[in-house]
């Protein structure tokens, strides 16, 4: 049983619907959002709402990249690094998860409490011998389409 006591204020931030809004010196704009993103916050766990949001954010970014660049991620905190993305995903109710590689090539997978999630994107030479960019941002976006089972 909850026995926390919720504030109409607590209410109305639970039931907010999402909205996504950029500002830079080239003007702000209102970003559209997936569909799976437009329910209400308070349905969905804070590990799912993050994993949503950093997608976005990296699909956006990817957005402004060359053919001959891809994202990768740096972490604060800690000797994590940078990490060339191949994968993300969550685990309810607060933890998010990078898979990919660092800098010398070696597999790796950082888990991070949503409390902790401090992110920066990066732009990184994409693969010598890859014919195109991994754009893992695009495809992350595409299932935030299909339901979750």
């Amino acid at each position: 049983m909850d026995n926390v006591i919720k504030t109409s204020a607590d209410a109305l931030e639970d039931d907010v619907l999402p909205k996504m809004r950029a500002a830079s010196a080239a003007g702000t704009e209102d970003e559209e959002l997936p569909s799976a993103m437009t329910q209400a916050v308070s349905k969905k766990s804070p590990a799912q709402w993050a994993y949503e949001r950093v997608v976005l954010y990296l699909k956006k970014f990817e957005e402004t990249l060359d053919a001959e660049h891809e994202a990768a991620m740096g972490f604060a905190g800690g000797e994590a690094g940078v990490l060339r993305i191949e994968g993300m995903g969550y685990f309810d109710p607060d933890i998010v998860t990078f898979y990919g590689t660092d800098a010398a090539g070696a597999k790796t997978q950082l888990v991070q409490h949503v409390t902790q999630l401090n992110v920066m994107l990066r732009a990184i030479p994409k693969e010598v011998d890859a014919p195109e960019p991994n754009r893992i941002g695009f495809r992350l976006a595409e299932q935030l389409e299909k339901p979750v089972a």
